[in-house]
């Protein structure tokens, strides 16, 4: 055993083993470049009724630090019998994923030299004003001990490239950026089409968008657009300690209630390579695969011990910590909508007069949402006609899931880049999500 644990005592470590990289440039101006190690833990005590909690970043003193909470807690000879305790992990594994790649290994050189690649595409371009490069990575080892007997190692990786930029002509300004996330640093090879594609489309938004008439439309979320309404305006209220002692929402998201068609299917799992890739949470327990939705029905939501407790329910993986310095909470993995049965090309087809969001800048809801889109276009007679700027897309959450009248038979996943998930002061927790094209019959635009 890696440490003595105290008698009538639960007690978790949390250990982990984090290098990164942070490069940024500003109109070609170096803004920041730096790479950082360190290890560090988190620890946890609990009595059965109470937890005791400490981080720090001396590894030697992690037995200290056990010996000290210990001291505050209450040995309980029953403490097997406590309903928590009976919710953490006792598993033993070593999942690997990234060794031979890892961005650790990667010379700070070549991350540098992959941004001045990039210059001479966005500083040509004649309508941007403003730019910005940054590269990001990150290459973490966990390992997790408690004392039921867990003894868990496994590795975490991402990196990515984004640009951002502010286009202006005249009176039109257009803001807008360009990501390409990674699981390896070879992934980010090709960036180069990928920005020349955003830059024109961008041009050809600034110069030719009309502003939307506002009104009531049949909108299709591209892709992008889908994972991030899945997880601001679906996923946080699947997250369980919303309700606890919430007994209204409870019956609001009661499990088996009807919300959308039998072909609308929601999942949540951290088994997917990816920035939400979490084989093991923060307290040890495996991911599963949550169908939060299942063919129209709410059929699940996210757990940790605690909460599956309180709901009396099975632990799904979900306790989630931003990093060594916190206590888990029940967070978000990989979040997607599961693939239907039409084409793209079909959805649009079907379409006489609607919207499609392209691109967004931001969007946020709980019962109620907002999608603030970016690049946005007309669809008119079943084809996809001008650009048109939109303000809002706003609904219900659970109209909008009712009134999803066509799914692509395509998922794409997505990855944040430099940004991520925020709850309490957890801000920002690296998270996955994605899923299909999808339409929505009825939504109000601004």
């Amino acid at each position: 055993m890696k440490y003595t644990f105290p008698e009538g005592l639960y007690t978790d470590v949390r250990i982990e083993h984090v290098f990164s990289t942070e490069i940024a440039y500003t109109m070609e101006n170096l803004q920041d470049c730096k790479e950082k190690k360190y290890s560090a833990a988190f620890i946890r005590v609990y009595d059965g009724a109470m937890w005791y909690n400490a981080s720090t970043s001396d590894l030697k003193g992690i037995q200290d630090e056990i010996n000290a909470l210990a001291k505050l807690a209450k040995p309980n000879p029953n403490i097997a019998d406590a309903p928590i305790y009976k919710n953490l992990s006792a598993h033993k594994d070593v999942v690997m994923a990234f060794v031979g790649r890892e961005v650790s290994g990667v010379p700070l050189q070549d991350k540098i030299q992959l941004l001045h690649k990039t210059m001479p595409f966005i500083k040509d371009n004649k309508y941007v004003k403003m730019w910005r490069l940054w590269y990001t990575d990150n290459y973490t080892v966990k390992e997790f001990y408690n004392s039921k007997g867990a003894d868990i190692i496994f590795d975490w990786q991402q990196c990515g490239f984004n640009a951002s930029f502010t286009m202006m002509d005249g009176d039109r300004k257009m803001d807008e950026s360009c990501s390409v996330p990674g699981i390896s640093f070879s992934d980010l090879k090709g960036f180069e089409d990928d920005l020349i594609k955003a830059l024109a489309e961008c041009e050809e938004f600034m110069l030719n968008s009309v502003a939307v008439e506002p009104g009531k439309y049949p909108v299709i979320f591209a892709p992008f657009v889908t994972g991030v309404f899945v997880h601001e305006c679906f996923g946080h209220k699947s997250e369980s300690d919303f309700m606890i002692g919430d007994e209204a929402t409870r019956q609001e998201w009661k499990l088996g209630k009807k919300v959308g068609g039998d072909d609308l299917t929601i999942v949540e799992t951290g088994n997917i390579i990816g920035n939400g890739y979490t084989p093991y949470d923060d307290e040890g327990n495996k991911a599963t695969m949550t169908y939060l939705i299942k063919n129209g029905e709410l059929t699940g939501r996210l757990h940790h011990a605690a909460s599956a407790t309180d709901l009396e329910e099975g632990v799904t993986g979900n306790g989630r910590a931003m990093s060594f310095e916190y206590e888990p909470l029940v967070r978000m993995t990989t979040s997607y909508i599961d693939k239907g049965s039409k084409t793209f090309e079909e959805l649009i087809a079907e379409t006489e007069n609607g919207i499609l969001v392209k691109t967004l800048a931001h969007g946020s809801g709980m019962s109620t949402f907002t999608i603030a889109p970016r690049i946005s276009y007309l669809v008119k007679n079943g084809k996809i006609d001008k650009p048109v700027r939109v303000s809002v897309v706003t609904g219900n959450v659970f109209e909008a899931l009712g009134d999803i009248d066509g799914i692509s038979d395509k998922v794409e996943m997505w990855s944040f880049i430099g940004g991520g998930c925020g709850k309490m002061e957890q801000y920002p927790l690296p998270v996955g999500f994605g899923g299909p094209y999808i339409r929505v019959k009825n939504m109000t635009v601004q």
